[in-house]
């Protein structure tokens, strides 16, 4: 039996090139406004590591504002994805580490800004990981967090997260806005702000890209024409299964002062 660990390897080694490739993760309001937050909020002489890196964007995008940025990912594909699209792109100050979000290697105060985008929704234990990104980031540092967003309402959310875990078995959970604030503020960050994006995701492209079973992929479409108005109109459901979550961008410094659990 695989651990969960084991799952999101399984699912993410083979399909590298599938996300250096992807047009949601190569492109998107939030990576601009992550590049602008970067651009005018550290230094260029700042150490930067992007936990749960995938096939790089995000590192890509900031890379050029900053000295040295560490891509952290379980996946060695995608490790040697970024390694080559670093080299491609004239981005010698990237480099890669093999490592999890909830045991990161290195010392204490170690980076400018700890970043991640589109991983954390994977992620076995999202508290244990933010504490483990408050140990390594400066005191005069900052977090930067892009994700999928949960929804608010019950019904909606159920069956975004259903869809979710169907098109990949190594999903967890897509948080609200308040789940994220809230965990962010247990984890001793501070000055939390957010904005959001709608975040069209294009049926065929999104499940291709997981190589989902035809299995759930009927199932997922079963899901979608079954259900009710309210959540439809809320994702914006296509006939053709394509549908419109949300994408959050969360700033946040750290607090002076860390929360007794973590002291």
């Amino acid at each position: 039996m695989r651990t969960h660990a084991q799952a999101v390897q399984d699912q993410f080694d083979p399909r590298a090139q599938a996300y250096l490739a992807s047009p949601v993760h190569a492109a998107g309001p939030d990576l601009d406004a992550a590049r602008e937050r970067v651009s005018r909020g550290v230094k260029s002489d700042a150490q930067v590591l992007d936990v749960g890196a995938g096939a790089g964007h995000l590192s890509f995008a900031v890379a050029p504002a900053v000295a040295r940025v560490v891509a952290l990912d379980p996946s060695p594909a995608m490790l040697a994805t970024v390694r080559a699209a670093a080299a491609a792109r004239g981005l010698p100050q990237i480099e890669t580490q093999e490592g999890c979000a909830h045991a990161l290697p290195f010392a204490a105060a170690s980076f400018d800004l700890v970043c991640t985008r589109y991983s954390a929704h994977h992620w076995f234990d999202v508290p244990r990981a933010l504490a483990e990104m408050r140990r390594v980031v400066k005191p005069s540092g900052f977090i930067l967090v892009i994700d999928l967003l949960g929804e608010d309402q019950p019904l909606v959310d159920t069956h975004l997260q259903s869809i979710e875990l169907l098109r990949d078995i190594s999903h967890v959970r897509d948080r609200t806005i308040a789940e994220w604030q809230s965990l962010l503020k247990a984890a001793g960050f501070e000055h939390i702000e957010h904005s959001t994006w709608s975040t069209r995701l294009e049926f065929t492209p999104w499940v291709q890209r997981m190589r989902t079973p035809e299995t759930l992929i009927t199932a997922i479409r079963i899901l979608q024409n079954g259900a009710p108005a309210e959540v439809q109109r809320t994702l914006n459901i296509e006939t053709d299964g394509s549908f419109t979550p949300r994408t959050a961008l969360f700033w946040a410094h750290p607090a002076q002062t860390l929360p007794s659990v973590l002291a």
